[in-house]
């Protein structure tokens, strides 16, 4: 579990970036990776200006851990942390550990795993009992087979199998009406669960769990290492990214593949025009543009060295 942090609230305008060092946090499906093809091309530069200016990327995700391994090398992101299950899961490289608080080796690729959320096995085993008792229609991702979670969100089957590998959280497909969806909620909550939708699937993880939760967490945890309040950007799509937005400095609501609402509270937002990869950079731009705008054949070069 995670040792526990206050976060505090964003500013209420733009803060004065000059000197302090900077972190990206950013939700992935419809966001840095385009919603249908999972190509993150349009990033690359940024990426690459990223990486050369020491800003740590930060995935902040519905994958799961081991979704993250072979994506995180593709993206260059393997020394910084990741966020996994919308929360659920914490995965801290060498340079973010603390030789008090982190026990080495505990995880798998040199990472040590911080859990936020109760195990799935509890999780599954209170979908049943709901199901059952209130007689509510839903399909979870662990009763998919291969051929529908290929079919639903466009992975290959390698890839279908690692989206299955569950820690701390159970997607799954809602077929009943809203107020049987309202009942279910509030009996998870008595379970101590927490629903949450994201683009494809809603989320059933812990209820002291979510990305925002997490996102605070890393942020303290940076502070603690460095000795330094870092500038935060967050840029995400969905509703489930809205914890997220909410602890950062500065958001960005990518404009999304789907017609929810995405509503931060934080007074220092951006909404793109762009969707996907193209959204993402369109954000970064706007509010670091000045600072750190990407000089495209340079850093088309770097990144492709």
């Amino acid at each position: 579990m995670l040792e526990p942090v206050s976060a505090s609230a964003p500013p209420d305008d733009r803060v004065d970036d000059t000197d302090l060092p900077r972190l990206v946090v950013t939700d992935l499906d419809g966001s840095l990776l385009d919603h249908d093809s999972y190509d993150f091309t349009p990033a690359i530069n940024w990426l690459a200006r990223l990486k050369q200016a020491k800003v740590p990327v930060i995935p902040v995700t519905s994958k799961t851990r081991a979704e993250l391994v072979a994506l995180r090398e593709a993206l260059g992101l393997t020394a910084t942390p990741f966020i996994a299950e919308n929360g659920a899961v914490i995965g801290l490289p060498p340079g973010w550990c603390h030789a008090r608080l982190d026990r080495p080796g505990n995880g798998r690729d040199g990472m040590v795993i911080k859990q936020a959320s109760v195990d799935v096995r509890f999780i599954r085993a209170r979908l049943q009992v709901w199901r059952k008792r209130f007689g509510v229609r839903f399909t979870s991702m662990s009763e998919l087979s291969l051929d529908e979670m290929v079919r639903l969100t466009g992975l290959d089957i390698p890839q279908a199998n690692l989206a299955r590998q569950r820690e701390g959280s159970e997607p799954l497909l809602w077929h009943d009406d809203d107020a049987a969806l309202e009942k279910f909620r509030h009996a998870l909550e008595g379970d101590g669960l927490q629903l949450t939708q994201g683009g494809r699937f809603y989320h059933v993880m812990g209820s002291t769990s979510d990305k925002g939760s997490a996102v605070a967490w890393l942020i303290q945890r940076f502070k603690a290492l460095r000795g330094r309040d870092p500038l935060s950007l967050g840029l995400g799509d969905g509703p489930n990214d809205v914890s997220m937005l909410n602890a950062v400095d500065q958001a960005v609501v990518i404009r999304g593949r789907h017609s929810l609402a995405v509503e931060p509270a934080n007074p220092c937002l951006y909404r793109t025009r762009a969707s996907g990869p193209e959204g993402w950079v369109e954000g970064l731009s706007h509010w670091w543009g000045d600072a750190l705008a990407p000089d495209d054949q340079g850093d088309a070069k770097e990144a492709s060295a």
